[in-house]
């Protein structure tokens, strides 16, 4: 029997996925100052004993100020790391390889959490400035962003590259810069919010100038054989602004400089764009960047059953697909989608009882 082209591995530089499922990096917002705590360890580590090939930790903060809440995790000094390091630990002895996500938030930070409304915070509470490619606001009544200066942009390259190499020394195999839904590099990549008239505004070249020179620090810091991802919105779902053609040209000019797969998702810039929400909305851009920017690329979104998600990598529309809420729901999903596809299922050995008869 030919095996499920889901259960083939996957093998980028020198990791090797087991599977092509992987656990998209979701916010929990329950850090204590950047810290992972047991709820991040039981909660990352269950998805890869349910048959992972691929965890990716949720976005993590590379400074204070780039965090969307106060609960959000981080990597901007040497005491967050540790926590992470048993994290990935653990991930690692199940057979799945860790990974994280290295974040900014951009103008959609200092907020609640989103399951306790995502206000932005009083000065009460705790709010911090916020930086973004120019002063435009993400939504009415949101605090207006300071455009970042040159020193803050510098500042900010030297906070990605240090958190790279904190993730590496935690014990990370692949490194994802998130610079999607709406957060600081995607605020530098679309004309809808990036406005500025100096060398990081304007032209394609120059609106992707910063996200370009984050990825040449991150590749020079982490090893030479560690996989890096970018996460992309393929589009901002707005007319004139960030379309699928600019990622895709945007992916080709990421391979060159080191990057090796680009996990597409799409929207965010804009609090009033419509996204026409269906099941896997989001393959198609995946399958055009894959094949006109000749990068392997992963597919995000609404991908929920078992025959969907094999036909997503069987068919070339990704070479990996990112699953969100469906290991929400279900932290055994991939070993689900094994027994479907392959009438058979990978059994973690302190669980081989529970199979070993019909009891």
């Amino acid at each position: 029997m030919k095996t499920p082209t889901l259960f083939t591995p996957l093998s980028i530089r020198g990791v090797s996925l087991r599977n092509r499922i992987a656990m998209s990096p979701m916010c929990q917002y329950c850090a204590s100052d950047g810290v992972a705590d047991d709820w991040h360890l039981v909660h990352l580590g269950s998805r890869a004993v349910g048959g992972a090939g691929l965890v990716m930790v949720e976005a993590t903060a590379v400074s204070p100020a780039g965090r969307i809440s106060p609960g959000c995790l981080g990597l901007w000094n040497d005491a967050q790391i540790e926590p992470l390091s048993r994290i990935a630990q653990f991930i690692r002895d199940q057979g799945s390889i860790p990974a994280i996500q290295l974040s900014h938030s951009g103008r959609k930070g200092s907020c609640h959490p989103s399951w306790a409304g995502g206000a932005p915070l009083t000065s009460e509470q705790g709010a911090w400035p916020i930086l973004s490619a120019s002063d435009v606001r993400f939504r009415a009544g949101d605090p207006m962003p300071q455009p970042a200066t040159e020193a803050e942009l510098e500042r900010c390259l030297e906070d990605f590259a240090a958190a790279a190499q904190r993730a590496t020394l935690a014990g990370f195999d692949v490194v994802e810069i998130h610079a999607a839904h709406g957060y600081l590099l995607h605020q530098f990549l679309s004309p809808f919010s990036n406005k500025r008239t100096d060398g990081y505004g304007g032209s394609f070249e120059n609106r992707t100038r910063f996200l370009g020179q984050v990825v040449t620090r991150v590749r020079e810091v982490i090893p030479d054989d560690a996989p890096l991802f970018v996460r992309l919105s393929a589009t901002d779902w707005i007319p004139g602004a960030w379309s699928l053609e600019d990622s895709t040209r945007l992916a080709g000019d990421l391979k060159l400089h080191g990057v090796d797969l680009i996990d597409v998702s799409s929207g965010g810039i804009a609090a009033n764009a419509e996204i026409p929400l269906e099941r896997g909305y989001q393959v198609p851009f995946s399958r055009h960047i894959r094949d006109n920017a000749d990068i392997l690329t992963a597919a995000v979104g609404l991908i929920t059953d078992v025959d969907q998600a094999e036909d997503v990598v069987a068919s070339g529309d990704a070479d990996l697909v990112f699953l969100g809420r469906a290991f929400l729901r279900d932290p055994y999903w991939p070993l689900r989608a094994q027994a479907t596809l392959m009438h058979e299922v990978y059994v973690p050995a302190p669980y081989r009882s529970a199979f070993a008869t019909s009891r």
